[in-house]
């Protein structure tokens, strides 16, 4: 059985080369055959000299795929995907907040009960507060969106059989969602409990804005959930409406006294349209996504490609997104 481990690189000059290495030690000596994946999303450190000489150092192990600028995370695992030849692929994060010794055991797990997706969950997460934030309000969006089974944790430390990676490289449009992508084609799925360390150094990438982007990317790309909740949400309110209507109506019948009512009628005509807007935003959303999927935005663009050419598993195909293969041309195969 071949092993793959995708690790993104962003800012990990400092911890991907005993990361690797750590790996390596831990890995190489078992009955598995190892690659390593590294992806640099544009990292402005220099992660690439680090990943060259990893390359250079392991070239039958480590597989270094240069991403032409930062496409964020879960573009650059999918470039990954692309190049990983394991029966098993191992999705993970550079800065050791993923204990290497505990990929063994989610290799295993996941092999001795032919999990489709073995995901990890932590007694205590180390995030930032703001990071268990986000993270809270994206299970809770998963949870409606994606039909998710409750109590799944989505982490980005994971662990793909060869037929889901399959399965997720076809997806062809320029807003990938890892879990999304996973959750659409198996319930096959298995779960077990890590360690998760802090941070060795620096502090996470994640923004506000990527937060919010990649949440988007769930709430619109995977579901039509949201068109379904404007409608209900439309008929709720002209509902609201007439029975508005009914009752001025009826009160212009009982009293000479009619009130004038602008506060009210001013706030009532504030709400429904700030509601309308926000639907027109949804709306356009959709529309945005599905002209700049039309428009063949590339999910990623590779700009270089350090590997060994290996004798890929029985089951693996060639990756059908002819976007992902024309953005390969030109790269350089070691």
């Amino acid at each position: 059985m071949k092993v793959s481990i995708v690790i993104p690189v962003y800012r990990g000059a400092n911890s991907i080369g005993p990361l690797v290495e750590r790996l390596i030690e831990i890995l190489s000596n078992g009955p598995n055959r190892l690659q390593i994946v590294l992806v640099n999303d544009g990292s402005p450190d220099n992660s690439d000299d680090v990943c060259t000489i990893l390359h250079a150092t392991y070239p039958t192990i480590v597989t270094y795929i240069r991403l032409a600028k930062n496409f964020g995370e879960h573009r650059a695992v999918l470039a990954g995907l692309h190049h990983a030849r394991g029966d098993y692929i191992v999705i993970m994060d550079d800065d050791f907040q993923n204990p290497p010794d505990e990929v063994s055991r989610l290799i295993d797990h996941a092999a001795k009960n032919d999990f489709d997706i073995v995901y990890t969950y932590y007694k205590k997460k180390q995030h930032h507060w703001f990071r268990n934030l986000g993270s809270k309000l994206n299970d809770l969006v998963a949870n409606f969106m994606l039909d998710k089974p409750r109590g799944l944790y989505l982490s980005s430390f994971k662990c793909l059989s060869r037929f889901t990676v399959q399965q997720i490289i076809k997806y062809q449009a320029p807003y990938p969602y890892i879990d999304g992508l996973a959750l659409r084609c198996t319930r096959n799925i298995g779960t077990i409990e890590v360690r998760h360390e802090p941070r060795r150094e620096g502090q996470s990438s994640y923004t506000f804005r990527k937060l919010v982007s990649l949440w988007l990317s769930m709430f619109v790309n995977f579901s039509v959930m949201p068109l379904r909740v404007s409608t209900i949400m439309g008929l709720l309110t002209s509902g609201l409406g007439f029975l508005l209507g009914l009752w001025v109506v009826i009160e212009w019948f009982l009293s000479s006294n009619t009130p004038d009512g602008w506060a009210f009628t001013a706030v009532v005509f504030l709400v429904f349209s700030g509601m309308q807007l926000v639907m027109l935003g949804l709306v356009g959303e959709y529309l945005g996504r599905l002209f700049l999927t039309n428009n063949q935005t590339p999910q990623f663009v590779v700009r270089e490609v350090y590997e060994v050419q290996d004798e890929p598993p029985s089951n693996f195909q060639t990756p059908s997104d002819p976007r992902a293969q024309a953005s390969n041309t030109g790269s350089l195969q070691c």
